[in-house]
C-alpha cells in the first residue's frame, strides 16, 4: 500500500466509524467527542475523540491512538485486516485517493458518506451461492439456519449486491458475503434468541459462530445472545442486568478482543463460563466447527470405501467359489 493512501485511511473520522458501529456519544462539542468506552463496559465515560486530530485515547487505560489502532482492539483484527476493512468502508468524497491499492479487486461495496447502504429488498430466499458458502465453506446445517437468515440486497453508488442477512433486535442486520465482505445494515445492535430457555445464556460473539452452535447441536435448551461485534458488551452487560440473569456462558474468539469481553463480564459480576476451553486451538467457534465437520466427513468417506472393498472381496470370494 502506499503511503498516501494509509495517510488517507488515518483521516477517516473516528466518530463516524464508531456511528456506524452502533456507538453515540455521551457528549459532543466542536473539538472532541466523550464516549462510554466502546472497549468495556463502563458506567462513567472515559474514551475521548480529539475530532480535529482525529485521535483516541481511553483515559482509563491510558492508551489510545489512530483509527487503524481502534479498529484492531474493537473488531479484534491485524494491522493488515483492519486496514482492509477500513478500506471497504471508505468514503467517495475524496477521503482516500485510490481504493485499487488496498480493497481487493475493488469488488467490495463501499459505503457512502452518508451512511449508507440503500436497502434494497429482504428476501427469505438466500441465492445459490450463498448457500453453497454455508453449506461448503462453513459446513453450516442449512435447515437449522433457514429460520434466522435473510437475503439481503444493497446499493451503493448504483452498483447492487446481495449478502447474508442476520437481524438485530433493533431491527439493523449484520452481512456476510460469501468472499471477505462483512458489515452492517444500521442500526447496530445485540441479538437475543431462545429468550423462553434456562440459564446459563450462552453469549456468542458473531452470527457465524451461532450458526455453528446450531448446527452442532440437536437441540438447544439455553437462552442465546449473539453480541454481533464486541463492541456491543456493554449492551450485553445490559441486557442481562435488566432481566437479572447472571450465569453465561461465554463463546468468544480466542484473540485479545475476545478475551477482554470474557474479563468485562466477570468484573461486571457475571458468573462466567469461558467455552473456548473447547477450542482453545482454532480461531473461533466457527472455524473448530468446520474442522469437527470435515474430520467427521473422511471418516465416513473411509467407511464407505472400507465396506465397498469389502462388498468387492466378498464377490471376489464367491467368483472363486463357483469357479471350483
Amino acid at each position: 500500500m502506499k503511503e498516501k493512501d494509509l495517510s488517507a485511511i488515518k483521516r477517516y473520522p473516528i466518530v463516524e466509524y464508531l456511528e456506524r458501529e452502533g456507538i453515540k456519544p455521551v457528549r459532543r462539542t466542536p473539538s472532541y467527542a466523550l464516549y462510554r468506552s466502546p472497549l468495556r463496559a463502563e458506567t462513567h465515560p472515559s474514551f475521548k475523540v480529539d475530532t480535529q486530530k482525529n485521535l483516541w485515547i481511553d483515559y482509563a487505560e491510558g492508551q489510545g491512538g489512530s483509527i487503524i489502532d481502534l479498529c484492531m482492539r474493537l473488531e479484534g483484527c491485524t494491522l493488515s485486516e483492519a486496514i482492509r476493512r477500513l478500506g471497504q468502508n471508505a468514503s467517495d468524497n475524496g477521503t482516500y485517493s485510490s481504493l485499487n491499492d488496498f480493497v481487493p479487486n475493488n469488488s467490495q461495496p463501499v459505503m457512502a458518506v452518508n451512511g449508507a447502504r440503500r436497502l434494497i429488498e429482504i428476501s427469505d430466499t438466500l441465492p445459490p451461492h450463498l448457500q453453497e458458502y454455508l453449506t461448503k465453506v462453513r459446513c453450516i446445517d442449512l435447515e437449522k439456519a433457514r429460520p434466522f437468515l435473510k437475503c439481503i440486497s444493497y446499493e451503493v453508488r448504483g452498483r447492487r449486491y446481495q449478502a447474508i442477512g442476520f437481524a438485530n433486535q433493533s431491527g439493523g442486520y449484520e452481512l456476510r458475503d460469501d468472499k471477505t465482505f462483512k458489515g452492517t445494515i444500521a442500526p447496530k445492535d445485540i441479538t437475543p434468541i431462545f429468550t423462553d430457555r434456562a440459564e446459563p445464556v450462552c453469549i456468542i460473539e458473531g452470527f457465524m459462530d451461532f450458526l455453528s452452535f446450531l448446527s452442532m447441536k440437536e437441540e438447544i435448551t439455553n437462552h442465546c445472545l449473539l453480541m454481533n461485534s464486541v463492541s456491543n458488551v456493554a449492551r450485553t452487560i445490559r441486557y442481562l442486568n435488566d432481566r437479572h440473569l447472571t450465569h453465561i456462558r461465554a463463546f468468544h474468539d480466542n484473540d485479545e478482543a475476545g478475551r477482554r469481553a470474557v474479563q468485562d463480564f466477570i468484573k461486571a459480576g457475571f458468573h462466567v463460563e469461558d467455552m473456548n476451553i473447547h477450542y482453545k486451538d482454532f480461531k473461533d467457534l466457527n472455524e473448530y466447527h468446520v474442522s469437527c465437520a470435515r474430520e467427521q466427513q473422511k471418516r465416513k468417506a473411509q467407511e464407505q470405501t472400507h465396506i465397498s472393498i469389502t462388498g468387492q472381496n466378498k464377490k471376489s470370494k464367491q467368483v472363486k467359489l463357483k469357479m471350483k
